[in-house]
């Protein structure tokens, strides 16, 4: 269609297109002052203002609902359809009408009553969950757990589901993708990540005393775990972590870092996207690593054109697209040889008695350690998604009513040491560690997962596009993946679903077998275990 046309057709859509944006804008502007409330709830608010902050929340959730929910957007949309066939499917306009048609059809099936009691339910949950994980006292959380499963369980039956309740949930952060897709990945990836870190157990029990063990030992704890396990201050941390975000292009002329006990990403307009991390005072790369993740996430909200904001096109395309920015940064990039090559003279200079002398390869074993571990966010490439598959798994039980939620403490450990061989000494390592469940996101944890698989595509299509791209992060020219990312994934906010965009950007469907490929190929170079 040429511009002349689709201009035209903008004129033709005239004043219920008009009318359309000012309410959506409105809705927006209601869920940015949620944000804001949110945001300083993790950050600075005191411990006092729970039950006040959770009554906001719920009131501005209940407006925003029936805003969005009203007969006037119906009846706009309705006037608006018939244009849809006219318009170029991938501009704006479209995109606009048909994602509002979604979110609208799907919303409209909500009681308003339940969206607000689901806000409020939730803020309290979160102050409840950082005491019972501060004090490893479940019994505490655990009744407004209980609350948020049936609150899920209800919007679920309102909703409305082909296959299992679970879908209905899932199609929230990731629109299209059934509950039966996640679990085949979930048995395809198992079935090649559980041997895969079994082998790398055993490469490293077998290595000689010392660890001289060849690449296999020096990949292990003798070569990593004591250069990452010593003081390193926090002022020195929380530099080293702005001077990853400033190489990776992030501008805090439009956003910030504060520190909160669960690092997130939260937009509060298009020019204020916020990032938290959480310091270790033994290990500097938990900090950088969570900078990093939150900064792909970042990245993201500023790469989407202003157009679109203060509209449902202003936004990612699922929490799955959104999640393979954070962990390409965190993983693909900020754990390779490449990136140290840059960074290691910046980290040398910032703690010069903990890393003077060290070289290229001896952190790039170490920042790729492997280990069977208790906490999610710190975890490996290779255990990571055992973690979520554990999460994904305990959440259809108790959503099916299969495990009480009192029983999940126990049901987690017996997880935990079936698919990675411990088991945790209290539920702060276990059950209690995520925040995710306190904010009411059931059907959340599996876009972890999808953003591994896809970070690993979208990579490999950056550098059949951008083959100089490994040689510029290692001179910390790490603008030139970020550019890339704003021109093929970014640009399109939320315009398509998450199975267009990643057709749309690499040519095939979510393929798990390249992120399978890279994370076997570089980890048993690594352990020694050969092909």
């Amino acid at each position: 269609m040429s511009e002349q046309s689709t201009a035209d057709v903008r004129s033709e859509l005239g004043k219920p297109f008009e009318r359309l944006l000012e309410i959506l804008g409105e809705v927006d502007d209601l869920g940015k002052a949620g944000a804001v409330l949110q945001w300083d709830h993790q950050t600075y608010m005191p411990k006092g203002g729970a039950a006040g902050r959770a009554q906001i929340l719920g009131t501005l959730a209940r407006l925003s609902h029936q805003r969005f929910t009203s007969d006037e957007v119906g009846e706009l949309l309705a006037q608006l359809a018939p244009a849809l066939s006219k318009l170029d499917p991938s501009g704006f306009e479209a995109s606009l009408i048909r994602v509002t048609q979604r979110e609208y059809g799907r919303f409209k099936k909500l009681p308003t009553r339940l969206v607000e009691e689901q806000a409020r339910v939730s803020s309290e949950a979160q102050a409840v969950w950082v005491e019972a994980r501060q004090n490893q006292d479940f019994p505490r959380f655990q009744p407004y757990l209980e609350k948020l499963f049936a609150l899920a369980r209800e919007a679920a039956e309102h909703l409305g589901y082909q296959e299992d309740p679970y879908d209905a949930l899932l199609d929230l952060y990731e629109p299209g993708l059934r509950t039966s897709e996640v679990a085949s990945l979930f048995a395809t990836l198992k079935a090649r990540l559980v041997p895969l870190v079994n082998a790398i157990t055993e490469a490293k029990q077998h290595r000689s005393p010392g660890g001289q063990a060849g690449k296999a030992g020096e990949a292990g704890e003798a070569g990593g775990d004591s250069l990452l396990r010593q003081h390193f201050d926090e002022a020195g941390q929380w530099e080293l972590g702005l001077r990853a975000l400033r190489a990776m292009g992030f501008d805090f002329e439009r956003g910030r870092q504060d520190r909160s006990a669960h690092p997130f990403t939260i937009t509060l307009a298009p020019g204020d996207i916020r990032i938290t991390t959480r310091i270790v005072p033994d290990d500097f790369t938990s900090a950088l690593f969570s900078t990093m993740h939150e900064g792909g996430h970042a990245l993201y909200e500023q790469g989407i054109p202003p157009e679109l904001a203060r509209t449902p096109l202003g936004s990612a395309a699922s929490l799955g697209v959104h999640e393979s920015q954070s962990r390409l940064w965190e993983n693909v990039v900020g754990r390779s040889r490449h990136f140290w090559q840059y960074f290691l003279p910046q980290a040398q200079e910032i703690f010069p008695a903990q890393l003077g002398g060290v070289t290229v390869d001896r952190i790039y074993r170490a920042v790729n350690r492997v280990e069977r571990s208790f906490i999610r966010t710190e975890a490996d490439e290779v255990t990571y998604n055992l973690h979520v598959i554990l999460r994904f798994e305990l959440e259809l039980a108790v959503l099916h009513g299969e495990l009480p939620v009192s029983d999940l403490p126990a049901a987690w450990d017996d997880k935990m040491q079936q698919y990675l061989g411990i088991r945790p000494p209290n539920v702060s390592l276990g059950v209690l560690q995520d925040i995710h469940w306190s904010q009411g996101s059931i059907g959340y944890f599996p876009t972890y997962t999808l953003g591994n698989v896809l970070s690993v595509q979208f990579w490999q299509q950056a550098l059949s596009e951008e083959p100089g791209i490994t040689d510029a992060i290692a001179r910390g020219e790490l603008h030139v993946l970020k550019d890339w990312l704003n021109r093929r994934v970014h640009v399109h906010g939320a315009k398509f679903e998450p199975r267009d965009l990643v057709q749309r950007v690499t040519g095939r469907p979510l393929d798990p077998q390249p992120y399978l490929n890279y994370i076997e190929t570089k980890y048993r170079e690594l352990y020694g275990l050969g092909s």
